[in-house]
């Protein structure tokens, strides 16, 4: 039976590398896109939708790989790529530009679903009744 820490780890996964997606690979396919559609597209609203989702599911499944397994240094890995996220919309342009931006999002990102990787590895490998 799965445990609901692993679905949450692999759906901030999910989200994570989602994020990671759009923040590489939008600019490119609105470009090739922009001679056969033309729409208007907020990235602003998109980043703040993702980290609306990302933050409280990366919490549940982070607090519960620390409640389960008593590890504390994927949890922080997280923490610490969530924080990378929320400084990259907050002031990532303000202050380093639109490449600083996009290079605090993708660090953070990806330290978010390594952690969750990490941290849904560990509830698999061990042998305790709250993971499987």
């Amino acid at each position: 039976m799965r445990t609901t820490q692993e679905y949450t780890d692999k759906t901030a996964i999910s989200l994570s590398l989602i994020c990671v997606a759009h923040c590489l690979f939008m600019p490119s396919f609105l470009v090739l896109l922009s001679s056969y559609i033309s729409f208007s597209y907020d990235n602003e609203l998109v980043h703040y939708l993702v980290l609306a989702m990302a933050i409280p599911l990366s919490l549940y499944a982070l607090i519960a790989g620390v409640r389960n397994h008593k590890t504390y240094s994927y949890f922080l890995l997280g923490l610490f790529g969530l924080l990378c996220l929320i400084f990259a919309i907050s002031l990532g342009v303000q202050i380093w530009g639109e490449l600083g931006e996009k290079s605090f999002t993708t660090i953070g990102a990806l330290l978010v679903a390594f952690s969750h990787f990490k941290n849904y590895r560990l509830c698999r490998q061990t042998d305790c009744d709250t993971c499987h």
